[in-house]
């Protein structure tokens, strides 16, 4: 063993019991060569370094299970309240499609994202982006533990008129894609740093044909990786299923031989059950439940719509798996946990629809299920050394009584003092130390400002940006 880290008599440690999280006072907390090496009381092995855990709670690192960071941040200040009444006020038809990236800007995004996942305590990231050059790299560069999600389809998706859906279906692209992807999974799971995965996603099903949506399950299958697409995510996309197919989009998944126990559903709000369908069937949630899929929950996205799963606690209580991802701006987990847990209760009318342990195991155990890792998302020994300290005596968690609920509902990232992934400190005292965080800031500023000027030859009705998404104040010279 070398270069052990001992954090010793940790206030309190969020510990793993084989089944189940709890806490542990005056806990020590070792680990060496990237792997926890010890999680009780008093430590007696060797140690390189020892860090004074009495003001601390020590917890797993968070496990983000769907994002987006290519594209997301560079949206921040523009598609917070944007209204599209074609389209239930989704923002996928109108807005994703018209401010957008270009190769230029997606480094700096990327750095953008990842910066906030790991100054909010998150130690795993789910990638799902178009491929580009310097992907791999710059996630490895980052420090954090990333899942590569490179997406492929056959179709996109455009309006003309703002409120009628259309696609473009390009005979080829959705088999030339899943070769790029199965070539990029396989080149992430051989990177030298050791800390990147794969992912089969095809992007929407909607835009994928029935035999790419089989193909790349059954490939997840013999590869043994985690698969992932959208589905159920839009009013559009529900009733376009039911037209093409005569299905629910959940019922066509099941029908082509896509759900499964490798499959994740990212946001699955859009079951026959959700009250804006008044549909005429009760089925999508069991099929979830009985063919042991997962979903992957991203509220804050959705509620900026006024959109919200029916409900978390629902869902849970019939015993899907869910994990937590930022879909969008900002790249925050802590605040996605918070969101999560008020969105559920406010569509459940009830404080008792979640707990806030719900949301605990969902931003830690339930991603790592869902990924098919048992060596991340719990603090126990021979899992991996991705772990966060908090600090106690940071004004936002005083009075210290519950420290979970002081960190979810209260102090968020403010009080994120250390982060370590592999071992490796890659957060310290509330710094990234992996990345020009202020560099990436400034690159994506320009990047914003390039698809601003875009904006006007991208949209169905060549508004601009300003037309688009007007300021809260007018501006005045």
């Amino acid at each position: 063993m070398s270069g052990a880290t001992l954090i010793r008599e940790a206030a309190w440690a969020v510990a793993w019991d084989g089944e189940r999280h709890h806490y542990l006072r005056d806990a020590d907390v070792a680990f060496a060569d990237g792997v926890i090496t010890f999680v009780g009381k008093h430590y007696e092995g060797p140690a390189d370094e020892v860090i004074d855990g009495r003001d601390r709670l020590v917890m797993p690192g968070l496990v983000n299970l769907h994002s987006h960071p290519s594209s997301e941040p560079l949206r921040k200040g523009i598609t917070d309240e944007t209204l599209s009444p074609g389209f239930h006020h989704s923002s996928l038809y109108e807005f994703l499609t018209v401010f957008d990236n270009d190769a230029q800007g997606r480094v700096a995004t990327l750095q953008v994202a990842i910066a906030e996942l790991l100054l909010s305590g998150c130690t795993t990231i789910t990638d799902l982006s178009a491929p580009y050059d310097e992907w791999l790299d710059v996630l490895a560069a980052s420090g954090i533990r990333a899942v590569v999600a490179p997406g492929f389809r056959d179709a996109r998706w455009f309006t003309r008129d703002g409120h009628s859906l259309e696609y473009e279906w390009s005979p080829g692209a959705g088999r030339e894609g899943f070769e790029e992807a199965r070539r990029l999974i396989e080149r992430a799971r051989q990177h030298p740093c050791g800390r990147l995965g794969g992912m089969v996603y095809p992007a929407q099903v909607d835009t994928c044909r029935p035999e790419l949506l089989r193909d790349s399950y059954d490939y997840a299958e013999e590869y043994a990786l985690p698969w992932q697409t959208h589905a159920a995510q839009s009013v559009a996309e529900f009733h376009e299923m039911q037209r093409r197919h005569g299905k629910t989009p959940l019922r066509f998944l099941h029908s082509v031989g896509a759900l499964g126990e490798r499959s994740v559903i990212g946001h699955a709000i859009f079951l026959d059950h959700h009250p804006w369908l008044h549909w005429t069937s009760r089925e999508d949630l069991d099929l979830l439940a009985d063919n042991a899929v997962s979903v992957a929950h991203c509220p804050t996205v959705f509620m900026r719509r006024g959109i919200s799963l029916r409900t978390l606690g629902a869902y849970l209580h019939r015993g899907i798996n869910v994990g937590i991802g930022t879909d969008t701006y900002p790249h925050n987990f802590l605040d996605e946990m918070r969101s999560a847990l008020y969105c559920a209760r406010i569509a459940g009318e009830s404080v008792a629809d979640l707990t806030t342990s719900d949301v605990f195991d969902a931003a830690t155990i339930g991603g790592a299920n869902a990924l098919r890792r048992d060596d991340i998302g719990r603090l126990a020994p021979g899992c991996r050394a991705d772990l966060v300290l908090v600090d106690l005596g940071a004004p936002s968690m005083m009075p210290v009584r519950e420290p979970l609920r002081s960190l979810v509902y209260v102090a968020a990232d403010r009080a994120v003092e250390r982060v370590y992934v592999d071992g490796e400190l890659v957060v310290n005292r509330g710094e990234v130390l992996t990345i020009d965080y202020r560099g990436a800031l400034a690159g994506l500023q320009e990047a914003q400002a390039r698809s601003l000027e875009r904006t006007p030859s991208l949209d169905w009705a060549g508004r601009s940006a300003s037309e688009l998404s007007p300021m809260v104040l007018p501006i005045r010279e």
